[in-house]
């Protein structure tokens, strides 16, 4: 364990070491040497930055004065990439000590009937040019030309629908696609608005699904146009196949009160896929199949071909056995009593 007497012998040890280094006479040739470099290194710097050079700069752009009633519809530059030529030592001082002032551009300098504001490229000069040096040369200002589109009390709600690919994987099928908000406002001049008539996701890849999936997306941009909010969540509920067999009678459709039909077998067994949410709710009176009189009357064949209708809405590949029936038409003797 060290001791405070013990630390306080090693520092003062150590200070006099290197103060015994210092005064030698190899440590006084190496600062001197080291002196002379740093002023040569100087005179190289300063001899240098005397020549001209090019280099780029970035210049904020604000916009100013913009009524409560007016909304931006497009996205406007936050800031411009100047090329500038001047000697090293004004570049520098641009570089180290310099910050530039941003663009401020007032809305009602440029207000007018179209609703698109375009910020003239000589005018973006004068704006950038009265920031430098009258001995800097400024050689270009990217980008050539500043403009957005403005909406003045001008908007709707419009739907917002889902673009792009989602699909299940094997066994399983997409049973929801729900959207928050389902609908969004537009913003636009009037012109624009007129053409909005649903706002679409951007295009989603979510392919081979086996399990609900949820994620936020931004809305696919239209020029002149903006959306409030910007954005959508989507969720995406998935599940999972299993097949069911139910058996449904066949009923006769439309036959006159003194004539029955009659089918061999009277039922037929429906298989179909159903999700497994599903399986337990969806039964036989969810299916029907019904034969029509008046078709029976156009056909000289002693079966019939069977076609299932359902009233559940996720149901899918079904199948009937047997797809065709016997059939015969009993007619009954109906009694009048007098």
């Amino acid at each position: 364990m060290f001791g405070k007497k013990n630390i306080k012998d090693i520092f003062r040890n150590t200070k006099d070491k290197v103060r015994d280094f210092l005064l030698t006479e190899k440590c006084r040739e190496f600062l001197i040497f080291l002196f002379f470099v740093a002023i040569s290194f100087g005179f190289w710097m300063l001899q240098t930055l005397d020549g001209n050079f090019e280099t780029e700069f970035t210049i904020p752009l604000r916009l100013k004065d913009v009524p409560k009633d007016v909304v931006i519809t497009s996205d406007l530059q936050d800031e411009v990439r100047v090329k500038v030529e001047d000697r090293g030592t004004v570049l520098l001082n641009y570089m180290l000590g310099r910050s530039f002032l941003p663009i401020s551009i007032n809305f009602s300098d440029y207000e007018n009937s179209s609703s698109r504001v375009v910020l003239p490229y000589e005018d973006l000069r004068k704006r950038v040019s009265s920031q430098l040096n009258s001995t800097t040369k400024l050689l270009s200002v990217y980008p050539d030309s500043i403009g957005f589109v403005y909406s003045q009390g001008k908007f709707k709600k419009v739907p917002v629908s889902v673009s792009g690919k989602i699909t299940p994987g094997i066994q399983y099928y997409i049973s929801d696609i729900k959207l928050s908000p389902d609908s969004v406002i537009v913003y636009a001049p009037a012109e624009v608005l007129k053409t909005v008539q649903t706002a679409y996701t951007m295009p989603l890849d979510c392919e081979d699904l086996t399990e609900n999936t949820s994620l936020r997306t931004s809305l696919k941009k239209i020029d002149g146009a903006k959306y409030d909010p910007s954005f959508c969540d989507v969720s995406v509920s998935v599940d999972m196949y299993s097949e069911k067999t139910v058996e449904v009678p066949v009923v006769g459709i439309g036959f006159p009160a003194n004539k029955t039909l009659r089918t061999f077998p009277s039922k037929v067994k429906v298989t179909f896929k159903v999700g497994l949410s599903g399986y337990s709710s969806v039964n036989a009176d969810d299916f029907f199949i019904g034969v029509k009189y008046s078709d029976l009357l156009k056909t000289s064949k002693d079966n019939i071909d069977l076609v299932v209708t359902t009233t559940y809405p996720n149901v899918s590949n079904i199948r009937v056995v047997p797809s065709s029936v016997d059939y015969l038409i009993e007619e009954s003797v109906i009694s009048i009593r007098q």
